[in-house]
């Protein structure tokens, strides 16, 4: 299955030589699964034309600085990219911006958080168990960097992820090719530390020293991986 990655922002400036790209972290992150994909990468952030949603085999939407109230010029395309792709049932995965863009794009409310900014590794409750997770526990813990939030999902959207500071944390869509998560699957331990350090200053430097520590807790990003690889061999 070749996966089409939508690249919306990069790795910080100070990271990007230690870290790599985004895609390279999902690249990563999906061949961990044991499950055969190839990659090809669009940035669309970058002014890279969006490919047509219905002869694509598989689509995912990376994280970005931006926020869906932005009035970038590539974010208007980009919405009605997740449109036409839901329509077409295109396989899509979306990760925290990516996450927050299908919402919005498919009648959901997004904003900046009052809550402020979610670091290091949260716990999620499993809200519900479609086929695709029926082996999950009832809480995953998986590495989080954010401030906005999907506030409103849309009426498409069940929630399968939550928390009490992220309520719609994760979401399944109807069409049952469309599925995104606030957290990040593919952020490794280090770079979850060095986003959580990078923050001082600009979060309160007791929710970046609660960031650090939470590295303690066991990820389950692997078996969130795994889920995520299932849905999209599956579709």
């Amino acid at each position: 299955m070749k996966l089409t990655i939508l690249q919306t922002g990069e790795v910080p400036e100070t990271l990007r030589g230690r870290f790599g790209p985004y895609p390279g972290m999902f690249e990563r992150m999906f061949d961990q699964t044991g499950r055969s994909f190839a990659y090809e990468v669009v940035k669309v952030s970058e002014g890279e034309p969006l490919p047509d949603a219905g002869a694509l085999e598989g689509v995912v939407l990376t994280g970005s600085s931006a926020g869906v109230y932005d009035d970038f010029p590539w974010m208007e395309p980009l919405r009605e990219f997740i449109r036409d792709a839901y329509a077409k049932k295109t396989p899509m995965l979306g990760i925290c911006f990516g996450h927050q863009i299908m919402a919005d794009a498919l009648g959901g409310d997004v904003r900046k958080s009052e809550k402020g900014w979610g670091l290091g590794r949260h716990s999620y409750a499993v809200k519900a168990t479609p086929e695709f997770m029926r082996a999950a526990p009832t809480l995953l813990s998986v590495a989080c960097s954010h401030q906005d939030q999907v506030i409103t999902p849309p009426e498409e959207a069940e929630v399968i992820l939550a928390s009490e500071f992220t309520p719609n944390a994760g979401l399944v869509y109807r069409n049952g090719a469309a599925l995104s998560f606030q957290p990040h699957p593919e952020f490794d331990d280090d770079y979850m530390l060095a986003l959580a350090e990078l923050r001082r200053g600009r979060a309160p430097d007791e929710v970046v020293e609660r960031a650090i520590a939470s590295a303690t807790t066991p990820s389950d990003s692997r078996e969130v991986a795994g889920y995520i690889a299932r849905f999209l061999k599956e579709r």
